[in-house]
């Protein structure tokens, strides 16, 4: 097929028009560009496609700066001038609101501000995470390939901090080894560094079973340097892994990172956002739209570690934060207690079931990628509070609550702005306010 490729969709694919009308969803391409592409798979509605041929490069298209951009999918739009990335980013929320959010193609375009870029487009990971696969009876660790076909060996990542790319290689060499002479059940590895700490953290995800505890820590602290070895214990279904146990190898067994003021203590399974500065950039975004006062009693949903509590608790009365996650309710205590905060009360469980009784006159939620539970939305709304700061990872669940917001009537978006904490993908970070509806 010879296209011409129009925009981005919320995805690592660029979106054209075939002859008949439908939409083509072409990996490898920039909007602008003219390429030939092969047909993947076709559909009643639309296509899948990548490009063989660039016949006429938009203006937008760039050298990727890694050498295994067009293999791995780490980062799918490194093709694309960074501009242009965020423009696209951008339009991908505006048409959410619109669309899934029903709020109208002019009223997200006058809420959606422009994104925010808080740093460098490469080397602003904290964080990265290693695929492990058997190929023909040896372990091969490296980065997933685009399309989840498979495993790429790399030796470095250049969207980690550019202080710790060596650990890639290093990492993966040392599991090789290890491979060598031991079936490690090993699933993936994290990555975690951190240049304002100092700390280095190796994660080693596996099933329950006999594990070379000494042999790996040493091997792998000789290689790495790490101040903290862990695995972390899984099983169940593939797709529904859960937590089984955390083992400390070798080191303190946590990793910490210093966001603005305050240092945060980070255990392995627990989530953390991978780019420091945008995490910092997110914290004043929503300092911003909730403008806590030493009388304000704040209510914090998703809680995790306490990026946002510990901020919260300097500035208001009283703060509930209600995390779900055991690992990162022991870390959000641990924050607390070691920041001398006494202002804030973390509580383990669902954010539905354990909503706080006694209201709050400002909320910051943030929850995973699936959005908020519809009775979470509807206690929200009855709510006399102020302001909602609403910070998420995904356009499209973004999109909906807030049209489940506007059907309870009591609370409306005011703005959207978006962050960008990915850059060389699609992902994109927002922070919206809401308010009471005047």
């Amino acid at each position: 097929m010879r296209l011409k490729i129009e925009s981005m969709a919320y995805g690592p694919d660029a979106v054209a028009h075939a002859d008949d009308g439908r939409a083509v969803f072409v990996t490898g391409a920039v909007p602008g560009d003219v390429v030939e592409a092969e047909v993947v798979r076709e559909e009643k509605r639309l296509v899948k496609a990548r490009v063989t041929a660039v016949l006429e490069p938009s203006p937008d298209r760039v050298e990727p700066r890694c050498p295994w951009a067009s293999v791995c999918g780490g980062c799918p739009w490194a093709a694309m001038d960074y501009a242009a990335q965020l423009a696209a980013k951008r339009d991908n929320v505006v048409q959410s609101l619109s669309r899934i959010g029903h709020l109208g193609a002019e009223r997200a375009e006058a809420l959606v501000a422009p994104v925010l870029a808080p740093g460098a487009s490469w080397g602003y990971r904290n964080k990265v995470e290693l695929a492990v696969e058997r190929r023909r009876g040896r372990a091969v660790v490296g980065m997933h390939a685009q399309g989840d076909s498979g495993v790429v060996k790399v030796d470095r990542c250049l969207l980690l901090d550019a202080d710790h790319e060596g650990l890639v290689k290093a990492v993966s060499g040392s599991l090789s080894y290890l491979a060598n002479s031991h079936n490690l059940n090993v699933e993936r590895v994290g990555i975690r560094a951190s240049r304002r700490t100092g700390d280095v953290e190796v994660a080693l995800w596996t099933e329950p079973s006999p594990f070379p505890r000494a042999q790996a820590a040493k091997i792998l602290g000789d290689a790495t340097g790490a101040s903290s070895i862990v695995r972390v214990i899984t099983k169940g279904p593939l797709k529904a892994r859960k937590l089984a146990g955390t083992e400390r190898l070798d080191g303190n067994g946590w990793w910490q990172e210093r966001i603005l003021d305050e240092t945060m203590r980070v255990s392995a399974p627990s989530f953390f956002q991978v780019n420091t500065l945008g995490a910092e950039q997110l914290v004043q975004l929503v300092l911003e739209a909730l403008e806590p006062g030493a009388d304000d009693a704040a209510m914090d949903l998703y809680s995790g570690a306490g990026t946002f509590t510990l901020p919260l608790a300097r500035r208001a009365s009283w703060v509930d934060a209600v995390e779900s996650y055991g690992p990162a309710v022991g870390n959000l205590r641990h924050n607390l207690e070691r920041a001398g905060i006494d202002n804030a009360d973390a509580v383990g469980g669902d954010a539905g079931r354990e909503f706080p009784d006694e209201g709050a006159d400002i909320v910051v939620v943030d929850p995973p990628r699936a959005g908020l539970a519809p009775d979470v939305v509807e206690k929200l709304s009855t709510l006399d509070a102020r302001a909602i700061a609403y910070v998420s990872c995904d356009p499209a669940t973004l999109a909906r609550d807030l049209a489940r917001f506007e059907e309870a009537g009591r609370f409306s978006p005011v703005w959207v702005k978006p962050v960008d904490l990915f850059a060389q993908t699609f992902h994109v970070e927002c922070v919206t306010l809401l308010r009471p509806r005047s």
